[in-house]
């Protein structure tokens, strides 16, 4: 802690006053949280459980986004020769020792003066601090491993892209879902309702302790903290062990300077698809077209609803599972346009899992913040937060489906597309039906896989409320299976019809 302040004076001055911000931020924290010793029970658990939750992320996220370098790294000690076990606790306990922790520990003993004037027993509060804290420290240590297993030479804008992508994911949603609330002088029911499912979750059960609603949540919510604070010493202790048996493979900047996405994603086979997929959809025209395109389709898709009087309560619920159907059924023809250079993946002998999954990766990036903020956009001007669980069970069944059998199309039934180079908008003539049948059986069969959590989804909007969860989940179960089905099958005809794909590259 002492060593963050020498150096020379720009670092120290900088260090300096971001401590000076930090304690400045803390103390008026501290006064705001004390100020709820006055406030109902309710708005206290409310506060707690949202705000400790998103320390908690916080301290999941920020390694990474931040890049941070670990002064703890267990590989700094292994130039002594330490057991993993013994050196996976005191480093555990040395992670107690620093300045975040330090404050998240003084607002949670703040937050306890609030609890017990709430009425809150004082062990309550004890257990759900020392819990909350622990998990805090856990999730930080993890992090920070897992960065020094893939950590990379330098923070290259690729990487930084995949940083905001998922900033975005997180912070657009959550914006969007506060900003639509009504603030009356209480605490909004959407609000009740997004705390009492956190305080089910690893991050948010810990907080949830000292003023649970019941006994019964209490003990569930120390029950999911202590659980959570196990898995991840597990994972700590066995991240540890990693690093101090493996040797770091050595890195020099200037040979991967460059390189683009193939620095940042992993030396694998489907780390180099991925890669070859992402310069290329981030590059060519032909994608770049198909990808704004279909968020523009979505948008205009509510217009002729809207001309026939379909409320705009309805209608807007409409662009987000379009953009989910089509952003799954991008890929279908993805081989036709990689043109002769397909030739790279079939003479290397790369798998079909590989490829299949590999291939992927773009279409997922790209979908991921579309979707985060089509969903949340969607629900907001609907007014029923209770309906989200349904849209995004539609949006996943159809997203997944989509890839799933985009996967298997992309291989049986390819068909021509323009040349690299050419005008995206130039299609070459077709002397069959074959890329017609490929396009609205993808299309076709992610809307039947997606049946049910329409019919579930409907059955939200019409009836029971209680119905969108059972949309949720049969959403996710309905994509998740057709997709790895779908890849399995994409990858065992890519492994067995090689030759053909290559004498179609060759050919078109």
């Amino acid at each position: 802690m002492l060593g963050a302040l020498r150096g020379d004076r720009e670092h120290v001055v900088r260090r300096a006053v971001g401590l000076f911000v930090l304690i400045a931020a803390t103390v008026f924290a501290s006064i705001n949280l004390a100020a709820l010793a006055d406030s109902d029970r309710l708005t206290t658990a409310v506060v707690t459980v949202l705000a400790g939750s998103a320390v908690t992320l916080g301290f999941a996220l920020a390694p990474p986004i931040t890049a941070s370098i670990d002064p703890l790294d267990p590989r700094r000690f292994a130039v002594v020769g330490p057991e993993p076990r013994p050196l996976a606790g005191a480093l555990l306990l040395a992670g107690l020792l620093s300045v975040p922790v330090l404050v998240v520990l003084v607002l949670a003993i703040t937050l306890a003066v609030a609890w017990v004037a709430q009425g809150a027993a004082v062990f309550a509060s004890v257990v759900s601090i020392v819990l909350g804290v622990v998990t805090c420290v856990l999730l930080a240590r993890v992090s920070m491993a897992l960065g020094a297993l893939v950590r990379r030479p330098r923070q290259s804008r690729e990487l930084i892209g995949v940083y905001l992508i998922a900033v975005l994911v997180v912070v657009v949603p959550v914006g969007i879902f506060l900003g639509s609330l009504e603030w009356r002088g209480v605490v909004p029911t959407q609000l009740v309702g997004a705390a009492e499912v956190l305080a089910w979750t690893p991050v948010g059960a810990a907080w949830s302790i000292a003023l649970a609603p019941s006994a019964g949540a209490a003990a569930g919510s120390v029950v999911v903290a202590l659980v959570t604070v196990g898995l991840l010493a597990l994972a700590w202790f066995g991240l540890v062990n990693r690093l101090l048996t493996t040797t770091p493979r050595p890195v020099t900047v200037r040979e991967r300077a460059g390189l683009g996405w193939f620095a940042i994603l992993p030396g694998s086979p489907g780390g180099a698809v991925a890669a070859r997929s992402l310069s290329y959809w981030l590059r060519d025209r032909r994608y770049i077209v198909n990808v704004l395109v279909v968020p523009i389709a979505a948008v205009f898709s509510m217009l002729p609803l809207i001309v026939a009087g379909v409320p705009i309560e309805l209608a807007v619920l409409l662009p987000a599972p379009i953009i989910a159907l089509f952003l799954g059924w991008l890929p279908h023809n993805d081989l036709a346009y990689d043109s002769t250079a397909l030739w790279m993946h079939i003479a290397s002998g790369v798998r079909g899992v590989s490829d299949r999954l590999g291939r992927l990766v773009p279409v997922v990036l790209i979908a991921l913040p579309l979707l985060a903020i089509a969903v949340p956009l969607a629900v907001a001007v609907h007014g029923r937060w209770s309906f989200a669980p349904a849209l995004v069970g539609v949006c996943a069944a159809l997203f997944l489906s989509g890839l799933g059998l985009s996967s298997i199309a992309s291989v049986v039934a390819p068909y021509a597309v323009s040349r690299p180079g050419d005008s995206p908008f130039q299609q070459p003539q077709r002397t069959g039906s074959g890329g017609v049948m490929a396009q609205g059986l993808v299309m076709a069969g992610s809307v039947v896989a997606a049946a049910p959590a329409l019919w579930f989804a409907w059955q939200a909007i019409t009836s029971d409320a209680a119905d969108a969860f059972l949309a949720l989940w049969m959403g996710l179960g309905a994509g998740a299976l057709v997709f790895l089905v779908g890849v399995a099958v994409g990858a065992v005809e890519f492994e067995r019809r090689g030759t053909r794909l290559m004498e179609f590259a060759e050919a078109t």
